[in-house]
């Protein structure tokens, strides 16, 4: 069924097709199903901890040696947790020169209202 719009018809009628254009917006977002994601927790083997840490397997094993790294052995076996690996990576983030500042100041002010 098609309606004649008239030029004075047409604010309304696209207030309407965006608001069905909305409602069918959500109704394809509340049924979509959603990709499942990696498991952030599930053990992986060296191998493919030195993909996520873009280092050699004996570099990785040397690390291991020195405990300068998070794992979890099971027998003779070596496993990681990507989620651990990556706050592993992030705890050996620089500060910027903001941040040092920043910390420097609260510290000060600590200080001030002893």
């Amino acid at each position: 069924m098609k309606e004649d719009l008239t030029f004075n018809d047409l604010p309304e009628a696209v207030s309407n097709l965006t608001k069905a254009v909305s409602e069918i917006k959500n109704l394809i977002q509340e049924h979509q199903v959603k990709p499942p994601q990696k498991d952030q927790d599930l053990p992986i083997d060296i191998n493919e901890a030195a993909r996520v840490l873009k280092l050699r397997v004996p570099t990785l094993y040397s690390k291991v040696s020195r405990n300068e790294i998070p794992y979890m052995k099971q027998g003779r076996r070596l496993y990681f947790s990507r989620h651990d690996l990556i706050e592993w990576i992030k705890e050996g983030k620089s500060m910027s020169v903001d941040e040092i500042q920043q910390q420097a100041e609260n510290y000060l002010s600590t200080l001030k209202t002893q």
